[in-house]
């Protein structure tokens, strides 16, 4: 390997060092260093020494490790935040896993659905499925906010499930900043959600 070769290689490691353990990248976050094939030899060698893990095609991370388990598995919102910046496009968490993230369920699905304006495709990382949906500029409108967990969540429980349990428990995970996020996002909510919105928009505990 040539010195030029070798500062970018060191400068790879540097980068991935820097970010700590369970990092999840791909090789546009060394665009800057580097082309294509170079960064793809540099990733393959050192994925092949074990310092860095392949996840799936284009897909990395630099593996956090427990004494009694061993390699960890990266966390499921990092692995789709390197995909999103990778892509260019939006995610938005859906379904089971959204009711999960919120407390709502405990059920951990093994394939976590995200709503996408990027193309439908399914990414699979050891026996986990991250399945991309493309869907409409409508559901995408409230994408990363907290009102846009809330609308998919409470649409997978579907509105004879939600009771004043669930409404409790969406209602103390929510601070001021919270809930006029929601009030701003409300015409994107189909009606009874919309309607839920409403309810949330003042502490229940202040009501009288």
């Amino acid at each position: 390997m040539g010195k030029h070769s070798d500062s970018i290689d060191k400068k790879v490691l540097n980068r991935i060092s820097s970010h700590g353990r369970g990092w999840v990248f791909t090789p546009s976050h060394f665009d800057d260093l580097a082309g294509s094939s170079t960064l793809t030899t540099i990733l393959k060698r050192h994925s092949d020494a074990g310092t860095i893990r392949n996840l799936a095609r284009g897909l990395y991370d630099y593996p956090k490790t427990d004494p009694q388990l061993g390699l960890l598995q990266p966390a499921v919102d990092d692995i789709a935040q390197a995909l999103a910046g990778r892509d260019e496009i939006r995610l938005q968490p859906s379904g089971a896993y959204a009711a999960n993230l919120l407390g709502l369920s405990t059920q951990v699905p093994m394939k976590v659905v995200y709503l996408t304006d990027g193309r439908s495709r399914i990414v699979q990382v050891g026996k986990r499925q991250i399945i991309l949906r493309n869907t409409t500029p409508k559901n995408m409108a409230t994408a990363g906010k907290i009102s846009g967990l809330i609308i998919q969540a409470l649409k997978d429980l579907s509105k004879d499930r939600v009771d004043d349990h669930i409404i409790d428990k969406l209602d103390r995970r929510l601070d001021d900043a919270a809930r006029k996020q929601l009030m701003k996002d409300i015409r994107s909510a189909p009606a009874w959600i919309a309607d839920i919105f409403r309810k949330l928009a003042t502490p229940q505990n202040d009501k009288a």
